[in-house]
């Protein structure tokens, strides 16, 4: 029990981090660091789950939920990314917004209550096609939850649309976005983004993003993307930033740990990180992000049994049924080539390893 470690821990500094966590006290980026060097694995995974449950009790969230990926034509070919692909070029897809809109409407009937809509920033499309979308979508679903587009996608679409981010941003609410997903923030570190995504929207502009997201009444995600290049400081450096402004706004929703998978993308020859790394770093992110309620552990990321294994080290959402609708990751590699869950297969391995799986909607309200 974290009484324990913060009385009588084989490790001083281990201690101090359980008491603080006690006390409700923010750890610091220093303690992260050594959390990340030093700490035990059987530490990280009990501090850990005392703030989950402290936040969470037993619970497991999960909705019902589909994924539209509106394209893989992308103008930036990022060296971690399996996904993109130029026009014309072999393995390209772009649909259009009525396929799309009616994939919403054919997958409604099955009780589905989000949409998460992400993809390829396509060189041609500005805001006013996304507005276009969303309203097709509205109109086939009216009560569906719109989370849509990164903000290096949304970076992209105001600026093509000679427009400023706050307009587009309120544009975009008004033709019914509802929330943001938390993709494109990467490693915000500049040395590591020149590295891996030279041309993409930069931290300080994502961050922005997300910033005035918030002001003007949408919640988003945040996420980090690890296991490629960065050190274990470039990850406390970006999830500092995180905390950070969500110090400020109050804005995200969850934190997400997205692992590096090698297939197909110029970094392959790296390989992967270990599951014990996948887990301590849940562990860590969930002792760290002392400001954010939830943890999500994506289970077509990690795979079904490797993210049952991430809620016994801090993470409390496991994400959705996704209904075969996401190729982000199985074309990375991942386990799950079509990612499906139906609602029982969920509950029994939220329910087999100790937890309780509750249903919420898109902004964490229980159903």
């Amino acid at each position: 029990m974290i009484h324990n470690i913060a009385k009588s821990g084989r490790d001083n500094i281990i201690k101090s981090i359980a008491k603080k966590v006690l006390q409700k006290i923010p750890i610091s980026d220093d303690d992260c660091f050594y959390l990340y060097e030093k700490a035990e694995t059987g530490d990280l995974a009990v501090i850990a789950n005392y703030i989950r449950e402290s936040y969470n009790n037993k619970n497991v969230y999960y909705n019902r939920n589909i994924h539209i990926e509106p394209t893989n034509i992308c103008i930036y070919k990022c060296k971690f990314c399996s996904y993109s692909r130029k026009q014309g070029e072999q393995g390209s897809w772009e649909f259009t917004i009525e396929q799309m809109a009616d994939k919403v409407k054919n997958e409604s009937k099955k009780g589905i209550t989000e949409v998460h809509i992400v993809g390829g920033v396509h060189p041609d499309k500005d805001i006013y096609y996304y507005i276009n979308l969303i309203d097709a979508i509205r109109k086939a679903v009216t009560e569906i939850h719109i989370k849509a587009f990164s903000a290096v996608e949304i970076d992209y679409m105001v600026t093509k649309s000679n427009i400023d981010l706050i307009e587009g941003l309120k544009l975009l609410k008004k033709a019914g976005l509802d929330s943001i997903p938390g993709g494109g923030a990467e490693i915000f570190n500049s040395e590591i983004r020149q590295k891996i995504c030279p041309e993409k929207t930069n931290s300080e502009r994502w961050l922005e993003i997300h910033k005035q997201a918030h002001k003007v009444g949408i919640k988003s995600n945040a996420t980090m993307l690890y296991g490629h290049i960065e050190s274990y400081a470039h990850r406390v450096e970006h999830m500092s930033m995180l905390r950070e402004l969500q110090a400020e706004t109050g804005g995200f929703m969850a934190f997400i740990p997205l692992k590096f998978k090698m297939l197909n993308n110029p970094l392959g020859n790296i390989g992967e990180v270990t599951l014990i790394e996948d887990l301590r770093n849940y562990a860590i992110s969930r002792i760290y992000m002392s400001n954010f309620k939830h943890i999500k552990a994506y289970w077509p990321m990690l795979g079904k049994e490797y993210a049952q294994m991430a809620l016994s080290f801090g993470a409390d959402d496991f994400d959705g049924t996704i209904e075969d609708s996401t190729k982000i990751y199985s074309m990375a590699g991942a386990k799950d080539q079509k990612p499906n869950l139906s609602i029982s297969e969920l509950k029994t391995i939220v329910n087999s390893a100790g937890f309780v799986a509750v249903e919420r909607n898109s902004t964490y309200d229980m159903l």
